[in-house]
């Protein structure tokens, strides 16, 4: 079970992502979390470097779905501005959210990318599909909720047994 915790990328964010390199390698969706991976947790808004790695993603022809954890209210005030769909309250890692998006997007499991700052939820969920997971650092911690605290200690526990196994590395941790 712990294999699939390990991303297929580890990245400091979603701006360090070779995005040009993936659609090469027939990549065509971009399954995303909100919280934690795009913005802060509380955050209401893009950044402006956000919205221009938007830009660039639709721009390189990628499809892109949020799907959150989180509520209806929260999902839906940052994506509908930027008129971007999304899953709400998934329940990730079961499958169901990730094949909600895999259908929206018009796309199969080899096409799709899926990109998140938790172990437990986002890369679990997406590599027992058989996606490209891609792990990015949790952009703020302070204002996580008792449900994501708990996850952390047990992705600490995963990454410590992970790394006796020899599968995963202090050399691709992300700056």
């Amino acid at each position: 079970m712990f294999e699939k915790l390990v991303p297929k990328l580890r990245v400091n964010t979603v701006f360090d992502i070779a995005l040009e390199e993936l659609y090469q390698q027939g990549y065509r969706g971009i399954i995303t979390d909100l919280d934690n991976t795009l913005v802060g947790a509380k955050a209401p808004l893009a950044t402006p470097e956000l919205l221009v790695w938007f830009q660039k993603v639709k721009e390189l022809g990628f499809k892109l779905i949020i799907v959150s954890n989180n509520n209806m209210d929260r999902v839906s005030r940052f994506a509908t501005p930027l008129n971007i769909e999304f899953v709400h309250q998934a329940r990730k890692p079961i499958n169901a959210p990730f094949h909600k998006a895999m259908k929206m997007m018009d796309l199969s499991p080899n096409q799709t990318i899926v990109v998140g700052d938790q172990m437990l939820t986002d890369v679990y969920g997406g590599n027992r599909l058989g996606l490209y997971t891609v792990l990015v650092l949790p952009i703020s911690i302070k204002d996580e909720g008792i449900g994501t605290r708990f996850n952390r200690r047990v992705e600490r526990i995963a990454q410590s047994r992970l790394r006796k196994k020899g599968l995963w590395h202090e050399e691709e941790k992300p700056q």
